[in-house]
């Protein structure tokens, strides 16, 4: 049996909530861990900050790769396999690792 549009589009706002609720939940956590490990002391450009977190993201992953922070692809340092103590101590703000 075919749902009405009308069901369809309450269940598809339904599912968005739910997505906006997840997403802040996951965002606050995220934001508490990173001012815990001093993040909000250190001045760096948001797209190098996330080319960090996405080298990070693929590390816990088990992935490999680099991340550039950047929709178009562009320039941006791979991170060697920083720990979580790197970040915490204030890794260089130019996004580069030390090899």
């Amino acid at each position: 049996m075919k749902k009405p549009s009308s069901k369809i589009r309450e269940e598809i706002a339904r599912l968005q909530e739910q997505l906006k609720q997840a997403e802040t939940r996951e965002a606050e956590r995220i934001g508490r861990v990173a001012l815990k490990a001093g993040l909000g002391d250190i001045e760096v450009e948001e797209a190098e900050l996330q080319a960090a977190f996405e080298e990070m993201a693929k590390r816990f992953r088990g992935g490999k790769g680099q991340a550039t922070g950047r929709k178009d692809g562009g320039g941006g340092g791979k991170l060697d396999q920083p720990s979580p103590a790197t970040f915490a101590a204030g890794a260089d703000a130019g996004g580069t690792g030390e090899a």
